[in-house]
């Protein structure tokens, strides 16, 4: 090879080209690049696409109502697999089974008709009743409910198959905070894959007996509720300019020690309630006084009266950040203290590794809370960082009150806004 290179110019150069070794595998400006195989999961990024999101990620914080009205709509469940209609011209009549399995009880029961059972998935609980008199219909509900199993009735093939599991279709109102509120007691019931069409506000899931109970739980007590909780907030990491740790003691000369009505220390942290001149601009402008401030999440959640919502910071993050695996959990109840209205709320921090910090809070209507003092090494993982053993978690969390009434109720001579809307409240 040598033999055969032209005889290079005196007055030039030869230029070779940077060659580059890696794993055995000659790599230069012309190589196709090679990735290793990658397993069959989801995308990251198709893993995280929800059209919820932007319904929950965002808040207009120039256009917050503390108080608000929704008209009161039916939610309404409906199985959607239960196949055909049984035959309405079989009565069963004095008919007892005891300790049975639920295929045996049925078998039983449809002696001389054309119809056969089969066990989709096994069926392990053991039933015991009696029917005095009544229809087939109405006879195999008894028996597959006591079984805590259900059923789909094929006319064409003449069969009755049982099955641990059944699809449902929630039909929702039509008012995305009612709706919020529906899906978030859900996930705070740990009820996991919901289908929801926003198009026409209906809900599908998937579950056994002991789920469906637990939705309809769910949908009764939110229909008999008067009001539900609804939380805007912001999430921040606030890393001081010098190597000094956020001075808060100077929010009382900065907004009057009337603003902060109460300071509520927890394991780590503390919660402040403010009145409403503390707000996320006032907040922020107080912060970059002495540190630089990232919003890194931002969203709400709606806490049906009495029962427990969460908030996924990670789900309405900006981009992966340390605080990803933290959790804001709140429980709250509007009611009556003696002779004021007051939101008695508590707010718990989680993360995967379990509770951080947890808050009992009572306050008024137009109160805001800002979680402070909880460290970002909170979240480090890493023996060593570069963050700064300053730099902190700082939560403003604001509550709304959406009460929810007869739409016959409404007045149509005003809107119910400002005081009117709090003296139609107290009604």
């Amino acid at each position: 090879m040598v033999g055969c290179m032209q005889a290079p110019d005196e007055n030039n150069t030869i230029e070779y080209d940077n060659v580059l070794v890696v794993d055995n595998l000659v790599i230069d400006d012309n190589s196709v690049p090679i990735f290793p195989k990658k397993a069959a999961l989801t995308t990251d990024t198709a893993r995280r696409f929800s059209i919820e999101l932007p319904r929950r990620c965002t808040v207009d914080w120039d256009n917050q109502s503390v108080v608000s009205v929704v008209p009161e709509e039916k939610i309404e469940i409906v199985r959607v697999d239960k196949g055909d209609a049984l035959p309405d011209d079989l009565t069963v009549s004095d008919y007892d089974f005891k300790k049975q399995g639920v295929s045996s009880a049925l078998n039983k029961l449809l002696e001389g008709t054309d119809i056969v059972v089969v066990e989709q998935e096994q069926v392990i609980e053991k039933v015991s009743g009696s029917i005095a008199s009544g229809n087939l219909s109405d006879a195999v509900d008894l028996i597959t409910r006591l079984g805590r199993v259900y059923y789909s009735y094929d006319a064409a093939l003449g069969e009755i198959k049982l099955f641990n599991r059944a699809k449902w279709l929630i039909k929702m109102p039509h008012d995305d905070t009612i709706v919020m509120a529906l899906l978030d007691a859900m996930h705070g019931a740990d009820v996991r894959n919901l289908i929801v069409d926003w198009s026409d506000n209906t809900l599908i899931f998937e579950g056994n007996y002991q789920t469906e109970r637990e939705v309809t739980r769910i949908i009764t007590d939110i229909a008999s509720k008067k009001y539900v909780m609804a939380w805007d907030m912001d999430v921040y990491r606030v890393y001081p300019r010098t190597d000094n740790p956020i001075i808060w003691m100077n929010l009382l000369p900065a907004f009057g020690e009337k603003n902060i009505k109460m300071s509520i220390p927890g394991v780590v942290g503390r919660t402040l309630v403010v009145g409403p001149e503390i707000n996320t601009k006032t907040l922020q402008e107080f912060l970059y006084q002495q540190a630089n401030v990232v919003l890194i999440s931002q969203g709400h959640f709606v806490v049906p009266d009495g029962w427990q919502s969460r908030f996924d910071i990670g789900q309405c993050g900006k981009e992966e950040r340390l605080e990803t695996d933290l959790v804001v959990g709140a429980s709250a109840k509007y009611s009556d203290f003696g002779g004021r209205n007051k939101i008695d709320a508590k707010i718990v921090l989680r993360t995967s590794n379990g509770e951080l910090s947890s808050f009992t809070i009572p306050s008024s209507v137009g109160d805001n809370y800002i979680i402070i003092g909880i460290p970002t090494h909170s979240f480090v993982t890493t023996p060593e960082t570069l963050i700064s053993p300053f730099a902190e978690l700082v939560v403003f969390m604001s509550p709304r009150i959406v009460s929810i009434v007869n739409p016959a109720d409404i007045p149509d001579s005003a809107p119910l806004v400002g005081d009117a809307l709090r003296n139609y409240l107290r009604k």
